[in-house]
């Protein structure tokens, strides 16, 4: 009997104790839960908590609940355009290329050209960063005489969210199909997944590109310069034109008769040849050829004679018939 007893009783023994143990950790947990919600309520009716600080005149719950949501970061595209008469073009081209430079950017394409008058003019673009877009606009329009100022800003975040979505959608779409392609097993299905793969693969690049485009375009302004010369004022002659500027332009005049002269002759003598040649056929060749009149009748007595007009005396209806 005694074996028995000691056998049974230590199973209730153990599971009091764990029930004890249950109820302690129990009572902890409930004790940490109170704790914690008399402090945030202290904390809710003083006012001093974060998130009733960050909410104006709430609780910290209603803080949370009304706190604005964080912007999205906007994408710019910004263009300038520029036109400023300077002194010296290369000088201000060199100090331009130098700004650019030190404000982070880089310089694109550049057009220099002189016109008849031996004045420079050069077209050149510059990129620049976003940050450093106003400060180096500034110091080109303040290189010289501003002639022209025009500038433009973009908003294109709603195309970089929209590409940047279609990539996330594109990629998984790929990776699906590659998927597909490890578990297909007829060779019908590999070459028919392997067209879809292409496909999107190169859907997936043209979105890539055009995304990189996108940060070039935000990420560095645009700005077209044109540098231009100030023409030199030449000082006007006040003397009066004696006999060697007469001769000179009498001299000139003769001289641009001649040119016309010439080009006159030029013009005619074409037609001169062409005329002189049938000319020459006409009497070489043509009028020798033409039958010949027939010579008068010739008679014993000598030729006969011609037929002379009568005399107005004898002609009928005249004042001397009447008579």
């Amino acid at each position: 009997m005694r074996t028995r007893r000691s056998v049974r009783h230590p199973v209730p023994a153990l599971a009091a104790l764990l029930l004890a143990a249950a109820l302690a950790l129990t009572g902890c947990s409930a004790g940490d839960d109170a704790s914690g919600g008399s402090s945030s309520a202290d904390r809710g009716a003083d006012g001093k908590g974060v998130s009733g600080e960050a909410a104006p005149g709430g609780t910290g719950s209603g803080a949370k609940a009304t706190a604005p949501p964080k912007l999205a970061t906007s994408h710019i595209i910004r263009t300038a355009s520029l036109t400023v008469r300077v002194k010296d073009v290369p000088k201000a081209l060199d100090q331009a290329r130098t700004g650019v430079e030190n404000a982070g950017g880089y310089v694109g394409n550049e057009t220099t050209t002189r016109d008849a008058g031996g004045h420079e003019r050069t077209r050149v673009v510059l990129r620049v960063p976003v940050e450093k877009y106003e400060e180096v606009l500034a110091d080109l329009e303040g290189s010289g005489k501003l002639l022209d100022r025009s500038a433009k800003a973009e908003d294109v975040t709603d195309q970089v969210v929209d590409v940047e979505s279609r990539i996330k959608t594109q990629r998984a779409s790929v990776a699906r199909i590659r998927e597909l392609m490890d578990q297909a097993t007829k060779l019908s299905d590999v070459v028919t997944l392997e067209g879809e793969l292409s496909t999107r693969q190169a859907d997936l690049e043209a979105l890539l590109a055009r995304q990189t485009s996108l940060k070039d375009r935000t990420s560095l302004a645009t700005i077209t310069l044109s540098l231009s010369e100030t023409p030199v004022k030449k000082e006007a002659k006040d003397d009066d034109p004696g006999f060697v500027d007469a001769l000179a332009g009498g001299w000139s005049a003769f001289v641009t008769m001649l040119r016309w002269l010439a080009v006159a002759f030029g013009a005619v003598l074409p037609f001169a040849a062409v005329a002189a040649l049938v000319v020459w056929l006409w009497l070489r060749v043509v009028r020798p050829r033409l039958p010949r009149r027939p010579a008068p009748a010739a008679t014993a007595l000598g030729p006969l004679p011609t037929a002379r007009p009568a005399p107005e005396s004898a002609q009928p209806g005249t004042p001397g018939e009447r008579d």
